[in-house]
């Protein structure tokens, strides 16, 4: 500590400090989240609709479109169900909220030590931005701790299978981002970044056996409900098509209701992601962008198969992808905030960053943070949200822009009288 003192500067701007100053963060964490729970009133929204859905299953209904709550019907796959299911068990039916609030603040302190894990693996991001990440932030903490969602679960889970990733476990890692999948499918964002580096690592036929993983694993979990009504689960749990509520909307409040539930607006969000997709995909992800033939050939060479040991790539690809969905997402609600807010540091500093870019940067975090924080959402909230997205998108374009490789022949040099006498 006193040499951190001495070198306090370096301590929030280098990233090789960050071990410290997460350790730090985490110890204040703990102490904020004890606050907020004693201090700050419970706002019931869904917890209670969550009690009451898997209460259906624990009486013995398998039959996925008789589970419900106060707030509709179930809409979340199994994995959700059985993960509620110990929630409602440990908190005597759900009756005790204040212990709920304790086990979410613990799962807010595990997310934060994964996501912390991530970033020093990345070695990315200055320290000082953490405190952003973390006691800056009024709507994470009231996601976790105030309102009991399931998006932080998810979440959760979904880091544990990122760190698989990095540690090159990829088998375990696809069965932990397939859990994820079933407590919430936003984390179908990540799947296109996790698709192309599968493929990137194992090539065609490699990547099959992690996708089995991630089916097999959904089969398992939905057995008892697809025995029973096997299209009710499936429309029920995987409706793609769901309509949102215009009432909640973070990023559309400036557009009129009746575009905001058009189909036809929809459909334009679903082609602008995947042209996103692809052109991320084609020019940012591809590093190894002559080999992706090889890649994807029947069993490729070793030689060929493009290394994924450089954590910084992995994660760039899974939170960009990420990035894209959220940008072009039908509808923002409050809780989804916690879907990418963790990645967003990573997303502003994994480009080139001058002494002069910083606090724009910072800036950016602070206006994101303003908009999730008015409520309810309006025209110019939704518009700078918006703003700040595309910013973002923009210098991850253009900070990540490949460099062009020369093609002109070195210049010859004339032997050295060393060399001739070599020869």
């Amino acid at each position: 500590l006193r040499r951190v003192w001495r070198e306090r500067r370096a301590a929030l701007l280098e990233p090789r400090y960050t071990p410290l100053v997460a350790a730090c963060l985490c110890l204040a964490e703990g102490g904020v989240n004890l606050w907020v729970i004693r201090r700050v009133p419970y706002t019931e929204i869904d917890w209670k609709a969550y009690m009451q859905e898997v209460e259906g299953f624990a009486n013995g209904t398998l039959d996925y479109t008789q589970l419900k709550g106060d707030t509709g019907p179930l809409v979340y796959p199994a994995g959700f169900v059985y993960i509620f299911l110990g929630l409602y068990y440990a908190t005597g039916r759900g009756s005790d909220i204040r212990l709920a609030q304790y086990l979410f603040a613990g799962l807010y302190l595990l997310n934060l030590l994964l996501v912390f894990r991530i970033y020093c693996r990345t070695n990315k991001v200055p320290p000082y931005v953490f405190f952003f990440m973390c006691c800056a932030s009024y709507r994470i903490h009231s996601i976790f701790v105030l309102r009991l969602f399931n998006d932080p679960v998810a979440m959760a889970i979904l880091f544990l299978a990122i760190n698989l990733f990095l540690e090159d476990h990829w088998s375990w890692g696809c069965l932990l981002f397939s859990l994820a999948v079933s407590v919430k499918m936003n984390i179908l964002l990540f799947a296109p970044g996790l698709l192309f580096l599968l493929l990137q690592r194992f090539g065609l036929l490699g990547c099959v056996p992690k996708l089995c993983i991630c089916a097999l694993l959904q089969v398992a979990l939905g057995l008892p409900f697809l025995l029973v009504n096997p299209m009710g689960y499936l429309t029920r749990s995987f409706d793609l098509g769901r309509q949102f509520q215009f009432k909640w909307t973070v990023n559309w409040r400036f557009l009129p209701e009746e575009v905001f539930q058009n189909r036809v607006f929809h459909a334009a969000l679903l082609l602008a992601h995947l042209a996103g997709l692809g052109l991320f995909a084609l020019h940012r992800w591809h590093s190894c962008a002559g080999q992706l033939g090889s890649c994807c050939g029947i069993t490729p060479p070793a030689s060929h198969v493009c290394p994924l040991n450089a954590s910084a790539q992995i994660i760039f690809i899974l939170f960009s992808s990420n990035f894209l969905g959220v940008c072009c997402s039908r509808s923002l609600h409050y809780q989804f905030y916690v879907w990418y807010f963790h990645t967003l540091p990573y997303l502003l500093w994994c480009t080139p960053t001058t002494k002069l870019a910083h606090m724009p940067k910072v800036l950016l975090l602070g206006v994101i943070e303003l908009c999730w924080n008015t409520y309810p959402s309006t025209v110019c909230s939704s518009i700078s949200l918006h703003i700040c997205h595309g910013l973002i998108l923009l210098q991850l374009w253009y900070g990540t822009a490949p460099t062009p490789v020369s093609h002109t022949p070195p210049p010859s040099r004339k032997p050295t009288a060393m060399s001739k006498k070599a020869q």
